[in-house]
């Protein structure tokens, strides 16, 4: 099979060294291989390349860039996870398989289907994979919060460990928002439309997602339910797909009235630093129009 392949040789614990190995690794198994960093100017170009499947080895980020550069391409994509967080390997069930048998599994494969939903805003449109929002998160990425790594804590942990101290003082944001033409306008620590189950440092907000449903789940905190995401984020070791439940609504078309406030499209922070006035306020919508890309997984 003629591959692309996408590689973040610095994802999770790669290092450059791994470019030659993967390389190698699906060329022995039979692949025509057209190897691309991520890291490099050209991956855009190397996706517009003719081949039969896109092969992503790296972390969310550069799954995620890739995924949206993949809607109406017609080429099915493969991932190699890499990274430290995985959400989007999580959701698809690649995650604990080794990369031999996820490779074996490109011969006969299931084929499913994930969502690529539409972030409108006055800046534009851009899709998004993940998640859409305003509150903690996008708090914390305004806040631009990196602290160093303790000893012995995994990248997912300290993440969580700085949600949880953004958790305890983060103030609720009044806004005024609309799913599926119903109004649920309020206060909120946490306002977070999700495509996938797992979002962030693995955080499992969205109970029942599954990839391709044709709609994502809003997450609702107020302030009454500081103390269950505080419980949440403290206990999250001990059984994250049970106590990760929170109030959801589900739904196909979100709109905010957007002020100004922080707001995320993934790992992308709106406003941005030069942002003109015009972009700073207006009506944002986030919604699944049907847009998807295919995913190759074992059978």
């Amino acid at each position: 099979m003629r591959i692309t392949l996408i590689h973040n040789p610095g994802a999770g614990r790669q290092h450059a060294g791994d470019a030659a190995k993967l390389r190698k690794f699906l060329s022995d198994a039979g692949h025509e291989v057209r190897y691309q960093s991520a890291k490099e100017d050209g991956w855009k170009g190397a996706l517009k390349k003719p081949a039969e499947l896109v092969v992503v080895a790296g972390g969310d980020g550069t799954v995620a860039k890739v995924t949206r550069r993949m809607v109406g391409r017609g080429v099915p994509v493969g991932v190699l996870p890499s990274g430290t967080a995985n959400n989007i390997a999580r959701a698809l069930g690649l995650l604990e398989r080794p990369f031999e048998e996820l490779v074996r599994g490109w011969e006969r494969p299931r084929r499913v289907k994930l969502d690529v939903g539409i972030a409108a805003g006055p800046w534009g449109e851009r899709y998004f994979v993940e998640s859409v929002g305003a509150g903690l998160f996008a708090g914390l990425l305004a806040s631009g919060s990196r602290k160093k790594l303790k000893k012995g804590k995994s990248p997912v942990e300290s993440g969580l460990r700085r949600l949880r101290e953004a958790a305890q003082r983060c103030e609720a944001l009044e806004i005024s928002a609309a799913l599926d033409g119903r109004d649920i306008s309020g206060r909120y620590l946490l306002l977070e439309a999700v495509n996938l189950p797992y979002v962030g440092p693995n955080l499992h907000l969205a109970h029942d997602s599954q990839p391709g449903d044709g709609q994502f789940d809003v997450v609702l905190v107020s302030e009454e339910q500081r103390g269950r995401l505080l419980y949440y984020l403290e206990h999250w070791q001990e059984n994250r797909e049970r106590l990760g439940m929170l109030p959801t609504r589900r739904g196909r078309r979100l709109q905010i009235e957007w002020t100004g406030f922080a707001l995320h499209i993934d790992d992308k922070l709106q406003p941005k630093a030069k942002a003109k006035p015009k972009e700073i306020a207006g009506l944002v919508e986030a919604r699944i129009d049907g847009d998807a890309v295919e995913f190759l997984l074992p059978a």
